[in-house]
């Protein structure tokens, strides 16, 4: 099948994740023994890693005199009650370390760190989503706003959005090495492919924006769909192989959809044809990005990817055509009708062409 990319430039473009696999990261984790022990525990499995290159150490805060290995790529504290987590984390800023300290305890812990003299900068804090209290009927309201119980409880939600900052952290922190820690840790993978698919649909905007020859924006933003789905491969441990490339004409079939609406559509609007090749080149990014991410979460199949990416593409082109019909709609109904119309069409003709390859594929 030919695509309009050219793979060569798209694997010669893409990080090599070879050698990631093989980058040495240093790691030390200092646990607080009064932290809540399912924090501990968390912290301690998401910091396991299977990974020869990555060295994890392990040090507990008792009152012994504190050292920071200046070799580190990163620290983490656990942090619970002990009053001299700020200093310790002053340590490790001044040897150079950067360091995350985690906790379910977060306003305490800011607190304690600042009566002491050692604040700690709120953006290297990672804590769960504060829960919402559940209050009595007859408070509800003047209450509303009273602070959550610390420590937050670890439950399946709370994990998912204390790794979520974890991982955040780690990505915006480490930027050199994010790929060796994503790599080397699951709970930084889906931060970084959530970063490279929102800056990959941003330049995707941007393209619509300013690209204004027609046709001129399809190689550019395809390109760029192309490596973003090699990055969020490359975040999950896939190498570039054959699968890869039938994944990568899965999501160019889904760019060349939504490319087709936001050209049919631009001609019932042509005064905010701009705003229409804008708009779907973000989001019909943002929409199949996501789609691959899942993908990987889930540790599905190229046939579960296709479909996920279609419905991805088929959501985008029906809010598209909704939006455009909305603006058209000044013009006479026969301009709405026709907006429908042809984003309908487009969409199942995308679908006809999808389905084609990917029985093709299987035949092969």
């Amino acid at each position: 099948m030919q695509l309009p990319v050219d793979i060569k430039a798209v694997i010669d473009e893409a990080l090599d994740i070879d050698e990631a696999r093989h980058t040495a990261l240093s790691v030390s984790v200092y646990l607080d023994d009064s932290a809540p022990n399912d924090l501990q525990a968390h912290v301690r499995q998401a910091f396991a890693s299977a990974s020869p290159h990555a060295r994890v150490s392990l040090t507990y805060l008792d009152g012994r005199p504190f050292a920071p290995f200046e070799g580190d790529d990163m620290s983490v504290i656990v942090a619970g009650l002990n009053e001299k987590v700020g200093a310790y984390a002053e340590e490790l800023r001044a040897a150079g370390v950067p360091v995350m300290v985690v906790t379910t305890l977060p306003s305490i812990v800011f607190e304690l760190a600042a009566q002491q003299g050692h604040p700690i900068p709120s953006g290297d804090v990672a804590a769960p989503k504060p829960p919402v209290p559940v209050l009595p009927a007859d408070r509800r309201g003047a209450d509303a706003a009273e602070r959550p119980v610390e420590p937050f409880v670890l439950d399946d939600e709370a994990v998912a959005s204390l790794d979520e900052r974890m991982g955040g952290w780690v990505i915006e922190t480490c930027r050199e090495k994010r790929l060796a820690f994503a790599l080397a840790f699951p709970f930084a993978r889906k931060p970084l492919s959530l970063e490279a698919v929102n800056t990959t649909a941003l330049q995707n905007a941007g393209v619509g924006l300013l690209v204004i020859i027609p046709g001129a924006d399809l190689p550019v933003m395809t390109l760029n769909q192309a490596k973003m789905l090699l990055m969020v491969a490359a975040a999950y441990g896939e190498e570039l192989n054959l699968e890869r490339v039938k994944e990568l004409a899965a999501l160019v079939g889904g760019a060349f959809a939504c490319r087709a609406v936001a050209r049919q559509i631009v001609a019932f609007v042509p005064g905010l044809g701009w705003a229409v090749k804008a708009a779907i080149g973000y989001a019909g990014t943002v929409a199949m990005g996501r789609a691959a991410i899942q993908y990987y979460e889930d540790g599905a199949t190229l046939s579960t990817l296709a479909q996920a990416v279609a419905e991805a593409r088929d959501k985008v082109v029906r809010a598209a055509a909704g939006r455009a019909a909305s603006t058209a709609r000044a013009t006479g109904a026969k301009a709405v009708a026709g907006v429908r119309e042809r984003a309908s069409g487009a969409a199942a003709s995308a679908r006809s062409v999808a389905a084609k390859r990917i029985s093709s594929g299987k035949a092969r």
